[in-house]
């Protein structure tokens, strides 16, 4: 059982992700290949097997689930850390008693012995041909397709998600891998040949590595979000230091030992866990520190952006929430429209930056929309999300559970609650941070709860009159992530992409109206204070963050 969900060592016998055996070439060969997004799941249904992934799944639940409680190092340079301040416990949100494990309290002297292990694997990594880069970051994609099953379950035991998210989430992973190292090759490493002005001249514009960057990554996408931030450091010749999540620290310790499984130098990349309060001022003052990868809450990436930029100008790639806005005018079907509202919105508990959290009604539809709406609701299971018909597990943690709890009364007290609301205790409920979808009109658009990032399942509704109202209610927001809208009409359409003022908008999208962005689909970044540099993740710009430019010219 172990060994099928691992997957074959051989390198030119693979297995797809419908189990279909095909040859391939080594990684070692460097050749041109098309980008694939891996989608499991969608692959899987669509070619009958859903009870084969079901039933890998469960396996893996088993296999990880025999694994947790264990005490974990941080890794610098490749070797095991012991922090003296002792360490910390990973709890499940599913059931608080689980421990996924012990982890390290690091400490300011362990980042920064961190960043001179990653600054000496520079003068390796940094200057090594950016093909075998190429290579190594397909081998870590590779190895990860073959633990996917593995990898999903240890995400939904350590941050709650139900196994479509997760494995969504792995997904999601590979895909960044394998994207940016289709990126490099097909800019050829990114040299470009310039024109002349001079007889015998010849110039080039070429991209290089800044030197080491921190990675500072969230609990919600806790595999995802951490490799597409660093495999997009990694495959330009940087290398990084790995600060997850307190939250999510085991996921992100399989990712470090794919990274160095697949040859990444144990110098290029370290980990550290902890307290980022107790480690951001040594990742801020340190001078050997080139750049900063973050993702998180605004009010935490515009300090460090501030902090970090005061001495001398260092790149700082931020995302940093959202207050997303979904559209559903007269036109709209009303059934895609809910159902891509309900994902949207209540997806993961609404714990992505991404959610839906205010719905825009056109009013001569509104009663009929919500109608359904609540009527709908009742379908999407809240529960422990290691059974199959789950749709929402846990929140994160008791912080984000107190959030849920002073938001709902603040709703209650000002507006009125639709549906849900509660918290749920009882039964399977009793160990864990589980509450209900909530759904709050007759808010005002000044209200705190109108325009505060919450990253807790609560959807607050309001009506419009007018498209071009809609479109200045959903722009009246200091975010500017995602949007989307739901109309038959084609003007309405062209008019949203316009004027909406969001880095990834969607029209008519079912999967998830604000969510659900795809590597090599959808560029994932957002306007205004939810993103530092207006280039998405998983796009044809992000890499060119990780670099700057060299003019070369010579003479002959």
């Amino acid at each position: 059982m172990t060994s099928e969900l691992f997957g074959s060592n051989n390198a030119w016998q693979k297995t797809d992700a419908l189990g279909n055996s095909f040859k391939a070439a080594p990684s070692c060969c460097f050749m041109e290949r098309a980008f694939v997004n891996e989608m499991t799941w969608l692959r899987m249904s669509q070619s009958g097997l859903t009870e084969e992934f079901h039933r890998k799944y469960e396996e893996a639940l088993e296999i990880v689930g025999s694994q947790l409680g264990q005490h974990h190092p941080i890794y610098v340079g490749g070797e095991p850390v012991f922090s003296d301040a002792g360490e910390f416990l990973d709890r499940s949100p599913i059931d608080t008693r689980t421990v996924i494990g012990y982890f390290q309290r690091a400490q300011r002297k362990h980042v920064r012995m961190a960043i001179e292990s990653a600054k000496e694997g520079f003068e390796r990594w940094g200057y090594l041909d950016w093909r075998k880069r190429v290579g190594v970051m397909r081998k870590a994609a590779d190895i990860m397709s073959d633990e996917k099953f593995l990898l999903a379950a240890l995400i939904t035991l350590e941050n709650g998600k139900n196994r479509f998210e997760a494995m969504a989430d792995v997904d999601e992973a590979i895909d960044y891998l394998r994207y940016y190292a289709y990126l490099m090759e097909i800019n050829d490493g990114f040299v470009k040949r310039m024109g002349s002005v001079y007889p015998g001249e010849h110039a080039l514009s070429v991209m290089k590595p800044y030197g080491v960057w921190a990675i500072v990554s969230p609990f919600n996408f806790p595999l995802a979000i951490l490799t597409g931030m660093s495999s997009g450091a990694l495959v330009t010749g940087n290398t990084v230091v790995l600060k997850p999540a307190s939250d999510t620290p085991y996921i992100a310790l399989r990712y470090y030992e794919i990274l160095i499984r697949a040859g990444v130098p144990k110098d290029a990349v370290n980990y550290v866990t902890g307290s980022g309060k107790e480690l951001q001022d040594e990742f801020l003052e340190n001078e050997d520190l080139m750049g900063i990868a973050f993702t998180g809450s605004w009010e935490v990436g515009s300090m460090l952006y501030a902090r970090f930029s005061s001495k001398a100008p260092r790149p700082f790639i931020a995302e940093m929430g959202g207050k997303n806005a979904t559209i559903i005018t007269e036109s709209a079907d009303i059934e895609k429209a809910v159902e891509g509202v309900i994902r949207g919105a209540f997806g993961y508990g609404g714990q992505k930056c991404s959610a839906t959290s205010r719905l825009l009604v056109q009013r001569n539809v509104k009663e009929r929309f919500l109608r359904r709406l609540l009527e709908r609701l009742p379908e999407f299971k809240v529960g422990d999300p290691r059974r199959r018909d789950v749709f929402m597990g846990p929140l994160i943690n008791e912080r984000a559970l107190k959030n849920y709890i002073e938001y709902v009364e603040l709703a209650k007290k000002d507006g009125r609650v639709l549906y849900g609301g509660k918290v749920l205790k009882d039964g399977e409920f009793a160990n864990g941070y589980y509450v209900e979808p909530t759904v709050v009109e007759g808010l005002s658009r000044e209200h705190r709860l109108w325009k505060e990032e919450l990253f807790v399942p609560i959807l607050l509704v309001k009506e419009f009159d007018t498209l071009e109202e809609a479109i200045e209610m959903a722009n009246d927001s200091d975010y500017g992530l995602t949007a989307g809208i739901f109309s038959k009409n084609k003007d309405d359409v062209k008019m949203f992409f316009e004027r909406i003022q969001a880095g990834v908008a969607y029209a008519n999208r079912i999967v998830g109206s604000t969510t659900g962005a795809v590597v090599g689909v959808q560029a994932f970044g957002g306007w205004k204070r939810s993103g530092s540099t207006g280039k998405g993740a998983g796009g044809v710009y992000y890499l060119y963050q990780f670099m700057r430019e060299q003019s070369q010219s010579t003479y002959d």
